[in-house]
């Protein structure tokens, strides 16, 4: 072989090595930007959780002011409710005939 097959042979390699390496960059890239898209979409879905669940300290005491709203509710009905009426006191008392 001359020493011009040789040059070419070298920049030919050379060529296909700088090919592979930019295929490979370029899978790398898009590898690294899929994953970047699903970071976002998980931070965004934290973030929602983190709003949805930022007043879950508050049930327990929803909880025991519901139960006293309960009561006050039970004795307002009571209240408000005439008493029933004795059904017995108010027929007349049948007479013998």
């Amino acid at each position: 072989m001359s020493t011009n097959e040789y040059w070419l042979l070298t920049l030919a390699l050379g060529l296909v090595v700088a090919v592979v390496a930019v295929v490979l960059l370029e899978t790398f890239l898009r590898q690294v930007h899929r994953i970047e898209r699903g970071a976002a979409e998980v931070w965004t879905a934290g973030k929602q959780v983190a709003g949805n669940t930022a007043t879950t300290w508050l049930l327990g005491e929803t909880s025991q002011r519901l139960s006293l709203l309960t009561d006050e509710a039970g004795m307002h009905a009571r209240l408000l409710t005439p008493a029933p009426v004795d059904t017995h006191r108010l027929t007349r008392p049948r007479t013998a005939e």
